[in-house]
């Protein structure tokens, strides 16, 4: 049967541009006030909307702050079901985060710039509530890997280990990179990936050799201190 599903129309467009005009009003009042500082009515005032209105799109403040971050890892899971069978389960992961990093910067840009999303990262790491909501979320996503990983393997994720024990290693890479990124202000997105894809290279010899030996060092690489 041939897809007979056109364009959104008129009433769609209207509501996704009311919705990503929210989005932008959400990010860029957190990035300039702080979360705790910003109100609903603060969000619906700047997009020129009713409180209702917002209620309409977004159940919550938090939710409409991590609005596009969903967005982000929801393609990264469908990059790690994509990638082919019989590939590792950590390299189905790096490989899957290496070809969503366009992807991903596509799909954010259809909603908020960027360069805003980026900015928003670093708000998250220095507000509580919102760090501890994006670490639950998280755990939640690890989760969802861990059973993506666990079908690929064919294996019950609930008797084997090892579905959630490397996607738990791949998580702390990524958390760690957050971090440090997080840190260096003017870093953009190609520092992020770049940042990223040398963490990522140091796991397999932080977990296998004797770090205090010169052979162990040179096998493993330096990567170079924040400054």
């Amino acid at each position: 049967m041939a897809d007979t599903a056109g364009p959104p129309g008129l009433r769609e467009r209207k509501k996704q541009r009311t919705r990503d005009t929210l989005l932008r009003s959400a990010l860029e009042l957190f990035t300039e006030r702080g979360y705790e500082e910003t109100t609903v009515d603060d969000i619906a005032e700047t997009a020129d909307v009713s409180q209702r209105t917002f209620f309409r799109y977004f159940a919550s403040k938090e939710e409409a702050a991590f609005f596009v971050t969903r967005l982000a890892e929801a393609h990264f899971v469908d990059a790690v079901r994509r990638r082919p069978p019989g590939e590792a389960p950590l390299d189905s992961m790096r490989q899957a985060l290496v070809e969503s990093w366009s992807t991903i910067g596509e799909a954010v840009e259809q909603l908020v710039p960027l360069d805003l999303h980026m900015r928003f990262y670093r708000v998250i790491e220095s507000t509580p509530a919102l760090l501890a909501a994006h670490l639950r979320r998280a755990t939640e996503l690890e989760e969802e890997i861990a059973r993506v990983i666990a079908d690929r393997e064919d294996l019950d994720v609930e008797t084997d280990p090892r579905p959630r024990v490397v996607v738990a290693v791949f998580g702390a890479v990524m958390r760690v990179t957050e971090r440090i990124w997080s840190a260096r202000n003017d870093a953009g997105l190609a520092a992020l990936r770049d940042l990223t894809a040398s963490y990522l290279d140091q796991v397999g010899p932080a977990l296998t050799v004797d770090w205090r030996s010169g052979q162990g060092a040179e096998r493993a690489g330096r990567v170079e201190p924040t400054p």
